[in-house]
């Protein structure tokens, strides 16, 4: 499904939106983080670690809804809902970094014992504010 022509600006890299993703824990709890945002132009790209919350509620379900909000203008947003469709290691470490340097503008940190994974999600609906 592509994404609505009136939001494309949102995805851009330069506009350094941030993501907001809804997943729902093993008691039917739903968790919100605030992410860096990456697509491919098809998929939202999620760059985690392994072992966080959204790491391990993706696993378990892979429906998910998501908010990219116009940093220009908060009331400006698109929501989604998603299907998680892969996940993998491959990539990841490089990826973190692309995201640390568009978003903070220097390499990523990292840290000890920590082992990156990307989420590819497919958005299935939209809805446009």
């Amino acid at each position: 499904m592509p994404f609505p022509e009136k939001f494309l600006d949102l995805i851009k890299p330069e506009t350094k939106a941030f993501l907001f993703l809804a997943t729902v824990n093993s008691k039917g709890l739903p968790q919100v983080t605030p992410i860096w945002l990456d697509t491919d132009g098809e998929y939202i790209l999620v760059n985690t670690n392994e072992g966080r919350i959204k790491d391990r509620n993706m696993k378990k379900n892979a429906d998910v809804a998501m908010v990219i909000q116009d940093p220009n203008d908060p009331y400006r947003y698109l929501g989604m809902q998603g299907k998680v469709i892969s996940h993998t290691t491959e990539g990841a470490d490089e990826h973190i970094n692309m995201l640390s340097l568009r978003y903070y503008g220097r390499p990523w940190t990292y840290r000890e014992g920590q082992k990156r994974i990307i989420f590819k999600i497919q958005p299935t609906s939209f809805d446009q504010h």
